[in-house]
């Protein structure tokens, strides 16, 4: 009788995912589900004021302190906590030092929303 080997399905990793990349304000997708993308990021300093009209976008700190500038207000989000931005609310990450995050948010939507500028990632990178 053969013995069948089972499949081996690997976990996710972000340590060693966050090992692969270095630049900042440069999303990487790890994952997808349905039509949305898990990518993580490492920032730091002062991004674009921006929005997305058509989606909500959700930040989870993984390490460091992110804030999260609103035009009335902010948000602090620490290492284990998230928050979601809702669609159309024009906001600004800002970081201190530097932040390893996770953004959730649908396949094909740019970090800097229809305001381009340099600032502006390449879309969709798989690491």
């Amino acid at each position: 009788m053969q013995t069948v080997q089972p499949k081996s399905y690997p976990a996710i990793n972000f340590s060693e995912k966050f090992k692969l990349f270095s630049e900042q304000w440069s999303p990487k997708v790890v994952a997808e589900l349905n039509d949305y993308q898990f990518k993580i990021v490492r920032i730091e300093g002062d991004f674009i004021w921006h929005d997305h009209p058509e989606t909500d976008e959700a930040f989870i700190v993984l390490d460091g302190e992110l804030r999260i500038d609103f035009r009335d207000g902010f948000v602090t989000i620490r290492p284990g906590e998230m928050y979601v931005v809702p669609k159309g609310v024009e906001h600004k990450p800002y970081a201190e030092r530097e932040v390893r995050l996770m953004l959730i948010e649908p396949r094909g939507v740019l970090n800097t929303g229809h305001e381009g500028g340099e600032r502006t990632a390449q879309n969709d990178v798989w690491i």
